[in-house]
């Protein structure tokens, strides 16, 4: 049934944007030190014919979303080239619908876009689906945007079957009849979130790990962050194919930690490890837990999940299951998550949460994040080094969905420049002193700032 808050895209723009990063970001074996965001603009009337304007904002990451042995200037060229084609899609789409139908039905080009766009530039193989919902994401979100600033409301109260035309059924399966997106998401965003800090591999402990100092006015070793940010949660990148470096990498973490944990007082902080699916098999995760533990009982205890260990290629590696490790902890999917399908495999296959990612698509962390609260999993929300207008995208959707309980957002340490304008608007998401960011000021109209 059409509603006279639907919306027509009039105009979709898309431009690119360089960040440089201040130091170097390591995981899974890969080195990134500099970014692209891209930059998309979507101009929109709804049935009453009023008009409004939506952003969106998101880095390429193809280091992350496309791991190949093609040079990553053409993977990165390639995604640009694809996020213009999605832009010129929605700019070409017709109807007026709302923000969930209009991504849902023009995601069904990606697949075909995946394939045309790097065979024009002669890449010699198609783009990963996870790399196409990155490209696609800033229009994605642009949309969603301008549908709230149209329609006078924030688009997170715009889920309700006031304003969507089909229940969930539509997109999930038919556990999810009757069921609409506000049932799994708050109509005010929490007050305040912890902050998860990235311990990326290359990122500096203590003094003696500096070899040149940055003195640039920011923090360099990790009990310089946790002292100035006032930080209870650490994410920790790890190798996952060399144990003994991971152990004595986790316990390094901890101990930095807890000599600047103590000097300030503070008697409880967390972990969440991140593999990069380096990982062999779910026996590296075991040993690697069951080591831990023995070295470290309070480390141990620490660690609040853990994401992606293998392979994100769940159908070829259906030997890779994560029943035993978690029972132990929860075992979070991540590159492996590009639809509901995947969910319902990675299930299956023993994963216990899901790390929603507002750089796969604002759309699907609605439809997903919805899926695993009503499957009972256990739900996180992580960001791609976002900086700015991203960071604050990722921030609102871990701000609106209440099983989440803390958010990540690295831009700062990495590429702090880019954050320069939005801080001035939004000081408590960027000035950090208490290890949590100040997520009811994102209660605006569209997306939430």
């Amino acid at each position: 049934m059409a509603k006279s808050s639907d919306i027509r895209i009039l105009e979709a723009r898309c431009t690119f944007e360089p960040v440089p990063f201040r130091s170097p970001l390591k995981f899974g074996g890969r080195i990134v030190e500099n970014s692209t965001l891209i930059n998309v603009e979507v101009d929109v009337e709804n049935r009453e014919g009023r008009h409004a304007t939506g952003m969106g904002s998101m880095p390429v990451g193809n280091i992350w979303a496309w791991p190949t042995d093609i040079d990553g200037e053409q993977t990165e060229e390639a995604m640009k080239q694809f996020a213009l084609r999605v832009t010129e899609l929605g700019d070409r789409y017709p109807e007026y619908a709302h923000p969930i139908d209009i991504i849902y039905l023009l995601s069904a080009e990606y697949f075909h876009l995946g394939k045309t766009v790097p065979e024009k530039l002669g890449l010699g193989e198609p783009m990963p689906e996870l790399a196409q919902l990155v490209a696609a994401s800033p229009f994605d979100a642009a949309v969603h945007d301008a549908y709230g600033r149209v329609n006078d409301v924030n688009s997170f109260n715009a889920l309700s079957d006031e304003f969507m035309n089909h229940d969930l059924s539509e997109y999930l399966d038919e556990r999810f009849e009757g069921d609409f997106l506000d049932k799994y998401t708050l109509r005010e965003p929490k007050d305040r979130m912890p902050l998860y800090h990235l311990v990326g591999a290359l990122d500096p402990l203590i003094d003696a790990d500096i070899s040149e100092w940055l003195d640039d006015g920011l923090p360099e070793t990790l009990g310089e962050w946790i002292n100035a940010d006032g930080l209870t949660h650490l994410k920790i990148k790890l190798a996952g194919d060399n144990l003994d470096w991971d152990v004595a990498r986790v316990l390094d973490v901890d101990s930095a930690s807890a000599e600047a944990q103590a000097a300030r007082g503070c008697a409880e902080w967390w972990y969440s490890v991140d593999f990069n699916e380096k990982c062999e098999n779910v026996e590296y995760v075991l040993d690697f837990l069951k080591r831990i533990e023995e070295k470290n009982a309070a480390a141990y205890q620490r660690i609040q999940y853990i994401e992606q260990p293998t392979s994100r290629d769940l159908e070829s590696n259906p030997d890779n299951k994560m029943h035993e490790a978690a029972k132990l902890k929860p075992v979070v999917i991540d590159e492996a998550l590009v639809d509901f399908d995947a969910l319902l495999l990675c299930r299956e296959m023993g994963y216990s949460g899901v790390a929603l990612k507002a750089c796969k698509g604002h759309t699907d962390a609605l439809l997903l994040g919805a899926a695993a609260q009503k499957f009972g999993m256990f739900l996180c929300v992580q960001d791609l080094t976002c900086p700015g207008f991203s960071f604050l995208h990722s921030a609102s959707l871990a701000a609106r969905l209440p099983t989440i309980a803390a958010i990540e957002g690295n831009g700062r340490q990495y590429c702090p420049g880019a954050n320069k304008s939005w801080a001035k608007s939004f000081p408590s998401m960027f000035e950090i002193t208490d290890g949590t960011v100040g997520t009811l000021a994102l209660n605006g109209l569209g997306l939430g700032f």
